[in-house]
């Protein structure tokens, strides 16, 4: 959309994207907390100064707004300042602190959208000082337009909290903040939807050419084995953006090789999860964490009565079955890499295999070559052999051992594979090894 455009969206229409744009329910659950934590109230109002919210809503508003709200042409007042209030907010891009027709304190938080000014949320009122007497006399005048008696908006304003500027200042900001949340969020939500409706529109076009070639072919249309195992790669790896968008492709393929059949798409799907979690665990994810993971989509799968609804769930396991990979590559890797450095210092005399070695930390060998690899910039066997040439040169220099008895002692059963190790690592034999030592 045009700069110039955006800007013409009429106020209703501005009031529409807002309400799409937020999670209600969830807007009401964080001014609420918000409200409990400072014991200030909080509204959130449209370009128009009116509030989003039904009026049950609204009037958890304070004792003094609900008055002013009852009395004839009280309520469109608190508009118009709402309204001005915002769009000085929005101007600025940042708090807009004022005060109410009424003579209160109340500040307003702009909420923005791509430089388009939506809404406000307005919060207040609230008292900077303790009243004194002209203040009554200004509170008497500012409102003799609404009513001549003042006895109940007075009691009103004794029930108000009286503010330090700091706290006004930090509500506000708190506020501020609350709004770009809102944003973003809705913002995110609102892409996700846009890319269902996108994968949608693809698949049904890809469903329609597939089923002309299916015609032709006699054939279903089916996933293959190499691309789950590269799914799995990609999981393993932590390539979310690549995983993600072959997911999307396999999940499609599921679907069109079911026929629209919702029990085979059901026990597809839980096949993929089924294997994701296999995965999962093999990259040192928990038994325990990976099941629950497992146990919980399956039974999502199963309630699920869509096809959109199965697409979403794989989409969601993949990427919590990411996250828990990355977690635990993260923990472990010190503790297992000091593990299986200390195991083959204490054993590497012995037959030691890549798997022996993973084994003694608890991790697969494809796991544990790979985090070894990335911290101590060799491969496992390069590390034993080095510990093993290291005792080996030990011995040569403190003992009288023959070669054939100092390979066995490092672990080489064969003497002749021994010197080629050495020879490759010291550029001499251990005989000459053993010489040029005690030449010195």
């Amino acid at each position: 959309m045009k700069e110039k455009e955006k800007h013409n969206i009429k106020p209703d229409d501005r009031r529409q994207e807002l309400r799409e744009l937020i999670d209600m329910d969830s807007l009401k659950a964080i001014l609420n907390a918000f409200t409990i934590t400072t014991g200030l109230m909080a509204n959130v109002v449209d370009v128009n100064g009116r509030s989003i919210f039904s009026k049950k809503d609204v009037n958890k508003c304070c004792k003094f707004c609900k008055l002013i709200f009852s009395m004839k042409n009280g309520q469109e007042r608190c508009r118009g300042a709402y309204e001005r209030a915002g769009k000085q907010a929005a101007l600025f891009g940042e708090p807009y602190i004022f005060r109410c027709p009424s003579g209160l304190i109340e500040w307003a938080a702009p909420i923005m959208v791509d430089g388009v000014h939506l809404g406000s949320i307005i919060c207040g009122q609230v008292l900077m000082w303790e009243p004194e007497e002209f203040f009554w006399i200004e509170l008497r005048e500012m409102n003799k337009s609404l009513t001549s008696d003042f006895k109940e908006l007075f009691k009103a304003v004794e029930e108000l909290p009286v503010v330090s500027g700091d706290m006004v200042q930090a509500a506000s900001y708190l506020l501020l903040t609350i709004a770009d949340f809102i944003t973003r969020s809705g913002l995110e939500k609102q892409k996700k939807s846009e890319e269902l409706r996108k994968q949608k529109l693809l698949l049904s076009e890809e469903l329609e050419t597939r089923k002309k070639l299916e015609a032709q072919l006699g054939q279903m249309f089916l996933y293959s084995m190499n691309e789950e195992m590269e799914l799995m790669e990609m999981l393993r790896e932590g390539k979310r953006e690549q995983a993600n968008q072959l997911l999307e492709k396999v999940t499609n393929d599921i679907i069109l090789g079911s026929k629209g059949n919702m029990d085979v798409i059901r026990t597809r799907a839980i096949e993929l999860i089924v294997v994701m979690s296999r995965t999962a665990a093999r990259e040192n994810v928990s038994q325990e964490r990976a099941s629950q993971i497992n146990s919980s989509f399956i039974k999502m799968v199963l309630m699920e009565n869509s096809i959109d609804g199965i697409g979403s769930q794989l989409q969601m396991a993949i990427d919590i079955y990411q996250k828990e990979i990355q977690k635990s590559a993260q923990i472990p890797e010190m503790t297992g890499i000091r593990t299986m450095k200390e195991y083959m210092q204490r054993h590497f005399s012995e037959n030691l295999t890549l798997e022996n070695i993973a084994g003694s930390a608890f991790l697969s060998t494809s796991y544990a070559s790979r985090i070894f690899k990335k911290e101590q910039k060799l491969s496992i066997m390069d590390y034993l052999r080095k510990i093993r040439i290291s005792e080996a040169k030990k011995m040569l220099k403190e003992s009288n051992l023959q070669i054939e008895e100092i390979a066995v002692k490092v672990g080489y059963a064969d003497s002749s594979y021994f010197t080629k190790v050495f020879r490759k690592t010291e550029n001499m034999t251990p005989s000459q090894y053993r010489k040029t030592y005690m030449s010195k």
